[in-house]
């Protein structure tokens, strides 16, 4: 199965793209085919001036398509997810996440911007026609420290947190394997 990780980040290193890391490694464990896309080593031109035609554009919106599942990750600034991650979502085709699952993943100062996955970014995941969002993982920047060497280290209850995050959306993104046929609404009887 085919995963594509989106740094929404505009720095490197950064503590959102620890958190892809992660992801990365746990996907790669389970052999799931993994692309990353780092929406800051697109052509800044094309992002800013919504050239969806330019080819770095054109080769995202590509790797999107052929994703199963999606993983973004974004730091919080001033309660909303990065412009960078914003410029680039508006570039999306409205349908762009349809059938696929995907697994928001937000880095912040406080606790107290954790909402800003549930108020600022699902909202706009689901306009963009996602299949299934599951639920966000948020890390404090004191979950992940940074190591003296370089590089960041995850709290062990973030870990366990975002491993957690990763095997269900591993299982999401699985194909539907049940005996049971589709049933439309409208055939839908409630007993009373």
């Amino acid at each position: 199965m085919s995963f594509l990780l989106i740094a929404g980040s505009p720095t490197q290193p950064s503590r959102s793209a620890t958190l892809l890391k992660q992801a990365s490694l746990q996907l790669a464990r389970a052999q799931h085919h993994v692309t990353q896309l780092d929406i800051r080593a697109l052509d800044s031109q094309a992002l800013v001036l919504a050239d969806f035609s330019h080819p770095s554009i054109t080769r995202a919106t590509q790797q999107l398509e052929q994703a199963k599942g999606v993983i973004i990750a974004t730091p919080i600034y001033k309660a909303a997810y990065s412009g960078l991650l914003k410029i680039f979502l508006d570039l999306l085709p409205q349908t762009a996440l349809r059938g696929k699952s995907v697994l928001p993943l937000a880095t912040g100062g406080s606790p107290h911007h954790m909402l800003a996955l549930d108020y600022a970014l699902r909202p706009v995941l689901h306009a963009l026609g996602a299949n299934d969002i599951l639920p966000g993982v948020y890390a404090t920047d004191a979950q992940i420290t940074r190591l003296p060497e370089g590089g960041y280290m995850l709290a062990p209850d973030l870990a366990t947190r975002l491993s957690s995050a990763i095997d269900s959306l591993q299982s999401s993104a699985l194909p539907a394997t049940g005996s049971f046929a589709s049933v439309a609404f409208h055939e839908v009887q409630l007993s009373t």
